[in-house]
């Protein structure tokens, strides 16, 4: 079986670049474990902000999950963390997905960037086995907050491997409000479709310029746990999504299975492509990506990230 990053093209993307760090990758998830040797040298920065509530593991958290110490809250797991705290395990692995140095393994995909790191849920849960599935879900004024604060301070890229615990029709203003302000402001953002194995979409999936993620196996092919559906097939993308390697805590690494794993894949990749054609405009990077030139696809199915294939595509459009 294809290793996750060959999988995709990103093997030989990232041995022209690892970006660079006028680039900035919003990150909005859990704490991250700053002191982590596989961190060291990073361009990272720092955007307190308030925590919510977190659902992962198979449901464990959501609503009733740890809701105290909302604001004000710092972005590192701190001393004393384990690697069975989900929050810090989530946020590490996603940040270390993106920005672990080279020498890590598996390497950073953009450790070059700026990687912008914005907390919105806090410890709550248990952790699962070595591949544990984790979701997790804040409520959506948080999430819409986190979305624009972290849009104002440079994002040009938005991780988001969140998602509402089920997918839903109804819609969240707040949400639907930063959304908008993302895409006003050329931000491309990567949203996680979800866990829950349904079709059906979610005010995340649903807004017409965020790129749902879908979760590939190692054989190419896309994983039962993910939902699916009209939007997500539509502009959606898949990614690495079965059991991948990443940073842990506690000195061990860990692997994650879901399209909150898959996520990371899909906004580093768009990182390298705004790094190595800086007068691409977002459209065209955006294009690039979902190959998307012959229109719109109808299908609940996206198709598998091509990196290599999305740098041609700009090399032809946008010159190098």
């Amino acid at each position: 079986m294809t290793a996750p990053l060959d999988q995709v093209g990103l093997t030989s993307l990232m041995a022209r670049s690892a970006g660079r760090p006028e680039i900035t990758v919003g990150v909005v998830d859990g704490l991250v474990a700053l002191d982590h040797p596989g961190l060291a040298g990073g361009h990272l920065r720092l955007l307190p902000g308030g925590v919510s509530g977190v659902s992962g593991l198979g449901g464990v958290g959501g609503a009733g999950a740890d809701t105290g110490n909302r604001n004000g809250h710092r972005a590192d797991c701190g001393r004393g963390r384990t690697d069975q705290d989900p929050s810090c395990r989530h946020g590490t692995f996603v940040v270390g997905l993106l920005g672990a140095n080279r020498t890590s393994d598996p390497p950073g995909i953009c450790p070059g960037c700026t990687l912008l790191v914005r907390p919105i849920f806090g410890t709550g849960g248990t952790a699962g086995g070595a591949t544990a599935r984790f979701v997790s879900a804040a409520w959506p004024e948080d999430l819409a907050a986190a979305i624009v604060e972290t849009v104002d301070a440079g994002a040009r890229v938005l991780n988001l491997s969140v998602a509402p615990e089920r997918p839903s029709s109804a819609g969240h203003r707040e949400l639907e409000w930063a959304l908008d302000h993302a895409a006003d402001r050329g931000v491309i953002t990567a949203v996680a479709a979800g866990n829950q194995g349904v079709v059906g979409t979610s005010v995340l999936t649903r807004h017409p310029w965020t790129v749902p993620v879908v979760a590939y196996d190692r054989r190419g092919r896309p994983m039962d746990l993910s939902n699916l559906g009209g939007s997500i097939g539509g502009r959606g993308i898949g990614a690495p999504g079965e059991a991948v390697l990443g940073l842990g805590v506690g000195g061990r690494p860990q692997a994650l299975t879901g399209t909150s794993a898959a996520t990371p894949f899909v906004a580093g990749t768009v990182a390298l492509l705004l790094s190595a054609f800086p007068a691409a405009s977002p459209a065209e990077v955006r294009a690039a990506l979902l190959r998307t030139g012959s229109g719109r696809r109808r299908t609940v199915v996206p198709p598998l990230l091509d990196a290599r294939a999305a740098y041609g595509a700009l090399h032809r459009t946008a010159g190098g």
